[in-house]
This record gives C-alpha cells, structure tokens and sequence, in this order.
C-alpha cells in the first residue's frame, strides 16, 4: 500500500505551525523535513518520526515501528495524534531540534 496524496496533504497542514515543513517524494513514499533536517518520513499512510529522547518523551505512549523493511525503528506517530495540530507541531519540534544540520552539498565537479 501507498501513502495517499491526502495524507501528505492532512500532515502539512497540521504541521505547518512547527516551521518550514517540507514532504517530499523520496523512494516511492515521503521524506518529512522541518528547517532543512530530515525529522521522518511517512509510508504505507503512517507518520514515522526519527527517535530522539525529547520526541519520545513527548510522544508517549509511542510504539516503534520500522517505516519500510531494513530500516531502523522510528516513532510510530498513530493517525488519531494527527488532529492536534499544536502536539503534532511540538513533536516535530522536538524532533527537529536534536537532530544535527544536514552536511553541505560537495560542488559538483566541472569537466
């Protein structure tokens, strides 16, 4: 099963209060990006957050759950947790906040 456009849709706007949220397509599923950091990804109509001890603490109870196979255990983010904009917002938040900057791109090479 694929994650419907809905979904990213829903999860955009009740994220949209954490900062600039970003989904994007990433390997036939989604990539959820706060501030330019990679926070989780969203797969099979599920919300996955990448653990960190603040997002747990403030997600409890949580599950943990792989997003596809082979990849670590994230939070699962249960659809019923989705309709309080301002929890999703400080879960994303938190999330974010811990997680380092992304590397900087290497210039692509002239030839």
């Amino acid at each position: 099963m694929t994650t419907q456009q809905r979904t990213v849709d829903y999860l955009l706007e009740q994220g949209s209060g954490a900062g600039d949220l970003l989904i994007q397509p990433m390997f036939g599923e989604y990539g959820v990006y706060l501030d330019g950091k990679m926070i989780g990804s969203i797969c099979d109509d599920q919300l996955y957050v990448k653990p960190t001890a603040s997002g747990r603490l403030h997600a409890e109870p949580v599950s943990e759950a792989p997003p596809y196979p082979g990849a670590k255990p994230h939070l699962l983010i249960v659809a019923d947790r989705w309709d309080d904009a301002e929890w999703l917002g400080k879960i994303l938040r938190a999330t974010a906040a811990k997680l380092p900057a992304p590397k900087p791109r290497k210039p692509k090479r002239s030839t």
